[in-house]
């Protein structure tokens, strides 16, 4: 791994908080993703299950974590396994984690081969009633692969159908919603290294460069810095192309008078960041931008402000719709008309704004969050209102990563990366 390990009392406190709303008499598992095959011998670059790693700060393959609180052997109620190394693995794939390393990483003091792991648990799931699996239960998620968890949960039901079986991810919604400062620690890392890459890309944009090589100094940067890449595939949008909400092309020339969007973030340490920039190709925003782009500016400031602890989601969208609205009067982009016309259902808004304004933000760019309850301090929201105007070949798009402070305006993660658009515009041209 490329980037500082948080220190395994991070990880001790999560299970420990896990633990707490387990039922008596349960024992639940996490298992590792796969890694995923493209074609012959082919893989996808590993990524650690996010819950699992929550639990365990253990980023390697065939890992697989049990918690059994009510066990008599106090050394089997928290149990590790993970892959047992050789001479041949070491030679063709490098290090993996020792037992003893594995217990570093985690904090957890008994560490088994994933080859013992069917035989333990299968010993253990006797003595009782409740078995916890984890599943996808994210509100965006749509999952057609079967998963190395997805295999456990049905071999686990052929072997013990009698059981009572229990869903870990509504208790984890709640608590990977809330981070710790060691975990905003990380966050505000990848803020940073995503600031230097846009500083990068604020003094190679001009007329004639190609949207894949902002992308190449962005993976320049972050790669520089310790990040593994991207969080997420990045938006790389010139003109017409920022009105297509997931564009990931990135495959257009940059032309004088356009606008550029960039979607485009750092990951590190398996957390991530989300930022949102709108620059002018030729270094100078056009006075008819420069209103939009205002407009977006103000509803980001003043949704920022509406992010405090009791708020409730939907009551907040509803907030910003209301900004959103006044803004698109004063453009001239809506009028009285589509304003007395609209419904709930469809605001006249949504012609121009027609996503979310915020989202959770952790180990997961779109992250876990229980949506119908209040909002908490120590939870971590994108802000990110748009303008799209098909009609005008452009759209704009502002978006920063903020802390829900226990009393005040949230913390911006993103303070320090230019949003001003006189400041963009002084960079542009130095």
């Amino acid at each position: 791994m490329k980037y500082n390990p948080l220190p395994s009392s991070v990880f001790a406190k999560n299970r420990q908080r896990f633990i707490a709303q387990l039922k008596p008499n349960s024992i639940a598992v996490f298992n590792s993703n796969d890694i995923y095959p493209v074609s012959a011998d082919s893989t996808l670059p590993f990524e650690q299950h996010r819950d699992l790693f929550y639990l365990t700060g253990i980023d390697q393959e065939e890992t697989i974590l049990v918690l059994c609180p009510d066990a008599k052997d106090p050394a089997l109620r928290q149990v590790v396994f993970v892959r047992e190394t050789n001479t041949h693995i070491a030679v063709w794939e490098g290090h993996k984690l020792t037992q003893a390393e594995a217990t570093k990483v985690s904090g957890i003091s008994t560490v088994k081969w994933t080859s013992k792991f069917q035989d333990h648990f299968l010993s253990l799931a006797k003595e009782f009633n409740n078995i916890y699996i984890n599943t996808n239960e994210h509100y965006r998620a749509s999952v057609e692969t079967q998963t190395r968890e997805d295999r456990f949960i049905n071999w686990c039901k052929e072997q013990l159908p009698k059981h009572s079986y229990n869903k870990s991810n509504f208790i984890l919604q709640g608590l990977r919603a809330v981070k710790s400062p060691e975990e905003i620690g990380h966050i505000q890392t990848a803020c940073s290294i995503t600031e230097k890459g846009f500083r990068r890309v604020l003094g190679f944009v001009k007329p004639g460069v190609w949207e894949y090589e902002i992308e190449a100094e962005y993976a320049h940067t972050f790669l520089r810095n310790r990040s593994k890449g991207f969080a997420y595939t990045p938006i790389i949008a010139s003109g017409a192309n920022a009105n297509v909400l997931h564009y990931i092309e990135n495959n257009q020339e940059c032309k004088a008078g356009d606008l550029l969007l960039m979607d485009v973030a750092a990951e590190y340490g398996n957390y991530s960041s989300d930022m949102t920039r709108t620059i002018p190709v030729s270094g100078r925003f056009s006075k008819r931008q420069r209103a939009v782009y205002k407009a977006v500016l103000r509803v980001k400031e003043e949704a920022t402000k509406l992010l405090v602890p009791g708020a409730y989601w939907n009551a907040y969208h509803e907030e910003v719709g209301k900004l959103m609205s006044a803004e698109l009067l004063g453009l001239g982009l809506l009028d009285k008309a589509d304003i007395q016309n609209e419904t709930k259902k469809s605001p006249a808004y949504k012609k121009y704004f027609m996503h979310g304004t915020s989202h959770h933000l952790g180990l997961d760019t779109h992250d876990y969050g229980v949506l119908d309850q209040p909002m908490g301090a120590h939870m971590v929201f994108t802000v990110e209102p748009g303008i799209y105007i098909p009609d005008e070949g452009f759209g704009i798009r502002l978006e920063d990563d903020v802390v829900i402070q226990a009393q005040g305006e949230p913390l911006n993660l993103m303070k320090n990366i230019p949003i001003d658009p006189d400041e963009i515009e002084g960079l542009m041209n130095t």
